[in-house]
């Protein structure tokens, strides 16, 4: 049984800094791409950043270019982290984690079929 499980929301003042961790069980995350998304109140999830397996491609959305990075972990190979520096009132959400997400013609295509639960990210004025 596959889990992924988000960590790290909180509440931060704007300009502050965050690290979501997202442990994956019942699978090898290496071999899979990693997507990372948000959802806020009203408004469709959409995607944030991710890494592909094997080569690391990175990509980010334009809302959070230079301000977040997508990493994995190099001991543990079941885990990625999602560093959000900057933090905007904007960027409040709940993020998740996916695996199994597409990437295509060097852009995010497609969420995948894996999804944590989420954690919930407040960025005060």
């Amino acid at each position: 049984q596959v889990q992924l499980v988000e960590s790290g929301g909180g509440l931060v003042q704007a300009g502050g800094s965050l690290r979501l961790s997202c442990t994956v069980s019942g699978l090898d995350l290496p071999e899979w791409h990693v997507g990372w998304f948000r959802q806020a109140p009203r408004k469709e999830r959409e995607f944030v950043a991710g890494s592909t397996r094997y080569t690391n491609n990175l990509y980010y959305a334009d809302a959070v270019k230079g301000r977040f990075t997508t990493t994995r972990d190099n001991d543990n190979k079941n885990i990625a982290y999602l560093q959000m520096n900057s933090l905007k009132p904007e960027d409040t959400a709940v993020y998740f984690c996916n695996v199994g997400t597409i990437y295509a013609n060097g852009e995010y295509y497609a969420s995948g079929r894996y999804w944590g639960q989420g954690t919930q990210v407040n960025v005060s004025s």
